[in-house]
């Protein structure tokens, strides 16, 4: 992540309540509102904050979540199925017995159990997450 978004991210998760205005987020980190305008842009785009309405006013409110990381992870899978789409069509193109294809083969190989094992690994995560924090 560059520099900017991650002190963007840190700056909210390093707040009480989890979200700041960009005007607050602008004086915690000394810089301008375009910084904190283009940061939270991709921020938002990786699905790590969510832009809200501050009650009451007409500002923008960018929260960081509990399953950021779940929701950072989770928006991979499009990413994923783009990718092995795109080689799926290579190996086809080139032919699986051409030395290009194979190498197209194996790294589609790849990504489909990456697919697989990132899938099982969030299953994991969320009934260690429900045994540590829905307790009670």
């Amino acid at each position: 992540m560059a520099r900017m978004p991650s002190r963007v991210f840190a700056a909210l998760l390093a707040s009480d309540s989890g979200a700041l205005t960009a005007a607050e987020l602008g004086d915690r980190l000394r810089v301008s509102p375009a910084a904190v305008s283009g940061a939270v842009r991709y921020l938002t785009q990786q699905h790590m904050v969510s832009r809200e309405r501050e009650p009451g006013t007409r500002r923008d409110l960018f929260r960081v979540h509990s399953n950021q990381w779940y929701e950072a992870l989770g928006s991979r899978d499009a990413v994923l199925k783009r990718w092995e789409n795109a080689l799926r069509e290579g190996v086809a193109g080139l032919g699986a017995d051409t030395p290009a294809g194979r190498r197209l083969a194996e790294t589609l190989a790849f990504f489909e159990f990456l697919e697989v094992e990132l899938a099982e690994m969030m299953d994991r995560w969320r009934a260690h997450r429900k045994a540590l924090f829905e307790h009670g």
